[in-house]
């Protein structure tokens, strides 16, 4: 198995995407470092990767908070010693137009959602330099790919995780590193309760559309399979697929079927 014994450090662990990689990864024999903010649901996780793996630590932290972002990563790295792949799975979701979001819920989104990634990383970047070895993968969106309604900060957290991961793909300055960029589409998870409203208070309910979405067990195992084949970028949706090929070859049908699915719960 290629994640055996591998040091995997995952933000946002404590539900969807996240929880199930942890899950997957204890089951081949990963060493886990596990952070989210809330403690309770963390340590659920954490319970049910002890049932496959005795190295699981929990690393409470409110991403958000930057001024502690490097104290943590410091903490991270000295739980196993070292880190062998980093998971950026940590985001906060979105539902209010532009007109109705604040610049508060912007910055806040850009804060967990793109700066906390890329800070960490680059507290991660002179380890991984010394180690000759690591692995960064940065969990995009399909809407880093392209707008979609209700969306605006979201999505543009996800084409700002997208750009600047994808420039570093470009430079490859630092050998031995590997950097995937995920995008997934409508997977089965329960972002959307803590997605944020205009208010700044929490939508507290599931969308219809994740609902119907991909498995997130089958969503983690196909991000696993890419990253252990060291693939550059992993897309796992369904219909998104089809709108993103509107996106590139008919645009203002692309801007039209957008609309009208985006803003038919508005």
């Amino acid at each position: 198995m290629y994640f055996r014994d591998k040091v995997i450090w995952i933000t946002g662990a404590s539900s969807g995407i996240g929880a199930e990689l942890a899950r997957q990864l204890a089951a081949q024999q990963a060493r886990l470092v596990l952070t989210a903010r809330r403690a309770e649901a963390l340590a659920g996780v954490a319970k049910d990767c002890l049932q496959h793996t005795q190295h699981c630590t929990i690393l409470e932290g409110d991403l958000a908070q930057a001024e502690l972002l490097q104290e943590l990563t410091g903490r991270a790295i000295g739980v196993y010693g070292h880190i062998d792949v980093v998971i950026h799975s940590a985001g906060i979701s979105q539902r209010s137009t532009a007109i109705d979001t604040s610049m508060d819920t912007i910055r806040k989104i850009m804060e967990v959602n793109f700066f906390a990634a890329v800070t960490i990383t680059k507290y991660l970047l002179p380890h991984f330099a010394a180690r000759g070895s690591g692995h960064v993968v940065a969990i995009s969106s399909m809407a880093g790919l392209m707008g979609f309604p209700m969306r605006t900060g979201y999505a543009a957290s996800k084409h700002a995780v997208k750009g600047y991961f994808e420039t570093m793909q470009t430079e490859a300055d630092i050998p031995g590193l590997d950097i995937t960029i995920v995008s997934p589409g409508r997977i089965n998870t329960p972002i959307s309760l803590s997605a944020i409203t205009p208010t700044g208070e929490l939508h507290g309910k599931m969308d219809e559309e994740l609902l119907n979405g991909i498995p997130v067990s089958e969503c983690a195992d196909k991000i696993l399979r890419g990253v252990a084949r060291r693939k550059k970028h992993i897309i796992v949706a369904r219909g998104e697929r089809f709108l993103w090929w509107f996106w590139w070859f008919w645009h203002p049908v692309y801007l039209k079927i957008a609309h009208k699915e985006g803003m038919r719960h508005k």
